[in-house]
């Protein structure tokens, strides 16, 4: 899928963009965009000289499992940068007498370099996602936003789960009362 940037006068400025499912060749590519969004946010370089082995790992383990999608800009001539990125992981309900399960989708680590989240690269993205979902006839698309992209996915059509989402931390004490 590849989706333009903005189109009209003025447009000259803002570059085209393209939103692709990511393959192995985009590891690092995955991973220096990762790096760059989050040290956007943090205002400074983060100091971790192991993360894109890391995150290589991640890609492998996630893979087989996980949709990848990447957009970019530039042009084949002058080659792509990595500008954001979108993945939804499949979860395959067990099946059960009398009904065969189904699959579900988890959308997660969206990401958008600054720049860009005003260009419709985010809405390309989620797009993105919300095809395959159709595509992999998913029962239904899930998240779980951070408090300030709530607002987006709201008003990309996602609605509350209601109260039957119940989250532990193994880590944290039980509390009795």
């Amino acid at each position: 899928m590849s989706a333009p940037g903005p189109q009209g006068p003025g447009s000259a400025a803002r570059p085209e963009f393209v939103v692709r499912v990511a393959d192995e060749r985009d590891v690092e590519s995955l991973a220096a965009l990762r790096r760059a969004w989050l040290e956007e946010r943090a205002g400074a370089p983060v100091e971790d000289p192991g993360f894109e082995a890391a995150f290589a790992q991640w890609w492998r383990t996630e893979q087989p499992r996980r949709t990848f999608w990447l957009a970019e800009v530039g042009s084949d001539r002058a080659g792509w940068t990595p500008i954001g990125s979108i993945n939804v992981v499949e979860i395959v309900s067990m099946p059960r007498p009398g009904s065969r399960g189904g699959k579900v989708g988890q959308v997660g680590n969206a990401f958008v370099l600054a720049g860009f989240a005003d260009r419709g690269v985010p809405r390309a993205l989620l797009e993105a996602a919300v095809d395959h979902a159709g595509e992999r006839r998913y029962r239904r698309l899930m998240l779980a936003p951070t408090a300030g992209s709530a607002s987006f996915y709201r008003r990309a059509g996602f609605a509350p789960a209601g109260e039957t989402l119940l989250v532990l931390d193994p880590f944290a004490a039980p509390d009795h009362g």
